[in-house]
């Protein structure tokens, strides 16, 4: 297994290096201190940029030494924005992003399991007509749509009504960061948790549900007509146990192949979320890069991001292997 994995790092290296030289050339296609400063910059000024900001050398240089740094691990390049360094910023985006997407895989994967076990079990009846059209309702609305009402409906109508703060329509305890603050403080810190997070979660679990309930009734409902689900039915297994162990655990690749797809978005985190509820996670820092023009922030997070997905492709195939003998790491 072990060398299945190095061979497979070995072949993705090309891949890595390419979008690296992607994202950077792409930064590059304009000028980036034109980019930072504006259109009509003074000489002097873009001059003193281009060299503090290590744009004076040549391109095979700077792609060699961030490469370099990226092999090394080293993030302290200087946020043009920010003014500090990239993994300070880093280190700061990561908790909020993991505390909102890590409940949200959680919780979205075993109710949309569960849902599609039922629907493909009671396939063609009337609780299966249900599910199908609430997840096809819930699919039908736009993600924008859901954290507008939720902000509104969720937040401020119901703070109203119960004349106390819930769910903050906005906004991040910044010591929910912090492992002192759970260990210290475990109510006061899953009530912050509660008063910031818990509504974009639920929100990011009501729009993922209705795609991923549709995909797992389809592979359930494929594995209903296997003949091992005839035969545990001839002997007389019981319905629970026919669904919850024989067809779960028979669609187990598919299932993983679900959740590793969304894996790298429990790090990337959800862009859309973290920007509207004002969360300073790993994706609100990014479209904030963007917009500032904070290229060497841009080009790390993207590396990073790219380093993600292709470390969960290979656990992909490594997990294939442990749930099914089947399978060989060839």
């Amino acid at each position: 297994m072990w060398a299945f994995i190095f061979r497979r790092l070995l072949y993705n290296i090309p891949v890595y290096l390419g979008i690296i030289l992607l994202v950077m050339l792409a930064l590059r296609v304009q000028d980036p201190v034109y980019a930072f400063l504006g259109k009509s910059p003074d000489q002097a000024q873009y001059d003193r940029i281009r060299e503090d900001f290590g744009l004076n050398r040549p391109f095979v240089v700077q792609y060699v030494d961030f490469v370099k740094k990226i092999v090394t691990l080293d993030f302290s390049e200087r946020s043009w924005d920010k003014r500090m360094p990239v993994n300070e910023l880093i280190a700061t985006s990561i908790p909020p992003t993991l505390l909102i997407t890590l409940p949200q895989l959680i919780l979205t994967g075993a109710i949309a399991i569960s849902i599609g076990l039922i629907a493909a079990f009671f396939r063609g009846r009337g609780i299966d007509k249900t599910l199908v059209f609430l997840t096809v309702l819930g699919m039908s609305v736009s993600y924008l749509v859901y954290i507008v009402m939720g902000q509104y409906f969720g937040a401020y109508w119901l703070n109203q009504k119960l004349d106390a703060e819930l769910f903050a329509v906005q906004g991040y305890d910044e010591r929910l960061s912090t492992v002192g603050f759970w260990a210290g403080s475990p109510v006061d810190a899953l009530g912050q948790w509660v008063r910031y997070c818990a509504l974009p979660v639920m929100i990011g679990v009501i729009v993922a549900i209705g795609y991923d309930t549709r995909f797992y009734r389809a592979v359930m409902v494929e594995e209903t007509n296997r003949d091992y689900i005839t035969t545990a039915k001839a002997k007389g297994v019981g319905r629970t146990k026919i669904m919850f162990v024989h067809m779960l655990k028979n669609a187990l690749i598919p299932i993983i192949t679900r959740i590793m797809i969304t894996l790298p978005f429990v790090i990337t985190g959800s862009i859309l979320v973290e920007y509207y509820f004002n969360i300073p996670g790993m994706g609100r820092t990014l479209i904030e890069a963007i917009r500032g023009k904070d290229f060497p922030v841009v080009q790390t997070f993207t590396a990073l991001f790219a380093a993600v997905f292709i470390i969960s492709i290979i656990l992909t195939d490594v997990l294939y292997a442990l749930v099914d003998p089947r399978v060989r790491l060839k």
